[in-house]
């Protein structure tokens, strides 16, 4: 099968949509089809071509990881056009994804589409609270028409979206439930090079030690890193040589570095800013306990990638981590800043069940595999596919009987 993902991100940019496609092309590979992607260029407004990733140009506008591109790109169209391609799987709504609804409806090839991102949820962010109410109005008219109207199968990572679509938009369609897929393997902690692990240590000043909270993700307000910045100061009192390790780059980088200096916590913080994707797995390493505190999340990867790396994981109680983990036995829950200083300072005291917690969560993490993940996503492409060849039959068959009617009324 010879199938195209359409993604506005994809590595080097690293979020939770740039991995969770490029996990679906290297199971697809492995299951030995071909696979081409077409994203934005997020370096400079240049066509760029490598083996069989196309990158348009596009611009950030600074809302989202939204990048802005043309419409409909000829140079692209022309390239995509010589794939012959049998399947189009868009990974956005607009951007690249309107592109491929575009291609899809001239050259005839049908249409998957991954939601992959709550709008709804990240909408006070972009507003800052203003036309709350005709905001979501717009994101609901969006999204069903994006999700629903234009694509002849949709697929949602979580419950929390299966049920956005059925309970809350009401849609009829099928919703298919199929949670991305992660290379587990890379962030095992064997597979990481002693070496190097110890070279970051000390390239970050992390004592042998030094107890570390880490974080990995994007830098914005909708992540809520300011929940975890505010109470890391009752936590430092209690454990000393705490240090909290922040990885990754976004929009407010500079206003959580105030809050840090504001709370003079800037000894207790580190900011790692943006790290190569290949480099990710050695920083979760660095971890005693990974923290998540966001809930905007559609799946939460990075947890996953955490449970992997045998970390234990404190997640805020969210319906996109409930069906990742389950608490007090391969990850841990809270729901207040108690209950969160409280799991830290146990993670802390009690090496017995912190150990029980990452050796469970390893085992959880294995059956997130990328083949798994490309065996089910296939299982729709096939359908989709079967779906317009029996259509195609259809208007074979009614052709025939009108000619074989009008050979009839001509005999007569």
């Amino acid at each position: 099968m010879r199938i195209g993902l359409f993604t506005d991100t994809y590595p080097p940019y690293i979020n939770g949509v740039s991995t969770s496609v490029l996990m679906l092309k290297q199971g697809l590979e492995k299951l030995g089809h071909k696979v081409y992607v077409v994203t934005v260029n997020s370096e400079n407004f240049h066509y760029k071509k490598e083996d069989d990733v196309l990158m348009i140009p596009g611009v950030p506008i600074g809302i989202l990881d939204f990048r802005m591109t043309s419409l409909y790109p000829l140079r692209a169209q022309k390239i995509i056009k010589s794939w012959n391609l049998d399947v189009i799987h868009t990974h956005t709504e607009f951007g690249v994804g309107s592109f491929a609804r575009l291609i899809a409806k001239q050259y005839n090839i049908p249409l998957v589409h991954t939601y992959h991102t709550m709008y709804e949820e990240y909408i006070y962010y972009i507003t800052k609270g203003y036309f709350d109410g005709a905001s979501k109005k717009l994101v609901e008219y969006l999204t069903l028409f994006l999700c629903d109207k234009t694509v002849e199968e949709l697929i949602v990572p979580t419950k929390k979206t299966y049920d956005l679509f059925k309970e809350k938009y009401k849609v009829k369609r099928d919703v298919h439930i199929i949670p991305s897929g992660i290379d587990v393997t890379r962030f095992y902690r064997e597979n990481i090079n002693k070496k190097e692990l110890e070279n970051l240590k000390k390239e970050l000043n992390i004592k042998k030690d030094d107890f570390i909270i880490l974080y990995v993700g994007r830098i914005a307000k909708e992540k809520n890193i300011e929940f975890l910045i505010n109470n890391l100061k009752d936590i430092s009192k209690k454990i000393p040589k705490t240090k909290m390790v922040i990885v990754g780059d976004g929009p407010d980088m500079n206003d959580l570095a105030l809050l840090v200096h504001k709370n003079k916590l800037d000894k207790k913080v580190i900011f790692t800013g943006k790290v190569p994707w290949n480099d990710i797995p050695k920083y979760y390493q660095l971890a005693n306990v990974f923290v998540t505190s966001s809930k905007t999340e559609t799946q939460g990867l990075t947890v996953i990638e955490a449970m992997a790396a045998s970390k234990v994981v404190v997640a805020i109680k969210d319906e996109s981590f409930l069906l990742v983990m389950t608490d007090q036995q391969d990850g841990l829950f809270f729901e207040t800043e108690e209950e969160y200083k409280n799991l830290i300072y146990k993670i802390y005291s009690d090496k017995k069940f912190a150990d029980m917690i990452a050796k469970q969560a390893r085992i959880t993490a294995n059956q997130y595999n990328p083949v798994v993940y490309a065996k089910r996503v296939l299982k729709i492409y096939e359908s989709v596919i079967n779906k317009d060849t029996n259509v195609f039959k259809k208007v074979i068959h009614n052709v025939r009987k009108v000619i074989k009617r009008d050979d009839d009324n001509w005999k007569l």
